[in-house]
């Protein structure tokens, strides 16, 4: 199956159960939120683990 035809079947099978649950569809997200702010500094996190003088990555 198509990654486009399985994303829009997802999609579909979503809006059906947010129907029957009788839920309002959530806002959508300006992606400036806490979770976006929390993951990138995750991330930039990681990445300054991994290229620290020592570390395991930085060796190999």
């Amino acid at each position: 199956m198509h990654p486009h035809i399985h994303l829009a079947l997802h999609h579909a099978r979503a809006a059906d159960l947010r129907a029957e649950a009788g839920v309002p569809r959530p806002a959508a997200r300006n992606g400036h939120g806490l979770r976006t702010r929390l993951g990138w500094t995750l991330v930039e996190v990681g990445l300054r683990l991994a290229t620290r003088p020592g570390t395991a990555a930085a060796v190999h």
